[in-house]
């Protein structure tokens, strides 16, 4: 019995002795770190004072960075133009010629929006007009004249791409002001691009919605650039209506002289 209760308290100072030792070593390891810390965050903060910033400001800084970040990332490009095709210019495929398309632009947008072309091939394409302004809900059918470059075998190729691009880019401006290219160059941080426009070519003796849809754009733009018909009555001179009574009267009269100096 006595020697149970000798281990019984040997084992006692034992674990007692472990768990000094323990909570010692872990208590001066815990204040050292903190300590390290604490040192640490008050170097940093007497530099941002020495740098004249405050650490309220820092984090609102921060925090503001982030938010307009986030914010930023998912809200979508704004657009100022409704183009038609969305996303490619479609040409008929004809071998050796210059065909043309189409394309409606539209100012989406509540103010004015100057536009303008870009292409990567230059010297086999053109477009018109190559820029200009839009009104709030104004638009235009713009044409696009390219060079088809015949096949090296002289074969008839198909829904053929062209790596030719062209880019539709964007510029807010003021009423009542007249369009220069040089616009896109002095205020090119405010210049946004549209779209990137790729290159279709169709059969032109297979329909297609395609096709059909260019065939009315170019026949719209071919329609206005008509002059409009006159059906009202002819004037001649400043304010002299001549009516086809009259007419008819004037040749009668005309041709009763001619009778009269042929019978003298």
């Amino acid at each position: 019995m006595a020697l149970a209760n000798e281990k019984s308290i040997s084992d006692g100072k034992i674990w007692g002795l472990c768990k000094h030792q323990f909570w010692h070593s872990t208590s001066s390891s815990v204040a050292a770190s903190s300590s390290s810390i604490a040192s640490s965050s008050s170097s940093f903060r007497q530099q941002q004072q020495h740098n004249g910033i405050s650490e309220d400001h820092h984090s609102n800084v921060h925090d503001s960075f982030k938010v307009s970040s986030v914010a930023k990332s998912f809200l979508p490009t704004r657009r100022r133009l409704s183009l038609d095709p969305q996303n490619k210019l479609y040409f008929p495929y004809e071998p050796g010629k210059q065909v043309k398309s189409a394309i409606r632009i539209k100012n989406i947008s509540k103010n004015p929006v100057a536009f303008k072309f870009q292409t990567t091939g230059p010297k086999s394409c053109y477009m018109r007009p190559p820029g200009g302004i839009l009104a709030s809900d104004e638009s235009l059918i713009a044409i696009v004249f390219k060079f088809v470059e015949p096949p090296d075998n002289n074969e008839k190729q198909v829904v053929k791409k062209s790596r030719v691009k062209f880019k539709v880019m964007s510029l807010k401006v003021k009423e009542d002001m007249d369009y220069v290219p040089e616009l896109f160059d002095e205020r090119r941080d405010e210049v946004a691009v549209e779209q990137v426009l790729g290159v279709v070519f169709l059969d032109a003796e297979r329909p297609c919605p395609a096709l059909e849809k260019l065939n009315r754009q170019l026949a719209e733009v071919e329609a206005r650039k008509r002059p409009p018909q006159d059906t009202g009555p002819k004037i001649v001179g400043e304010g002299l209506v001549i009516d086809e009574w009259k007419e008819r009267r004037e040749r009668y009269l005309a041709g009763q002289q001619v009778d009269g100096v042929d019978s003298v």
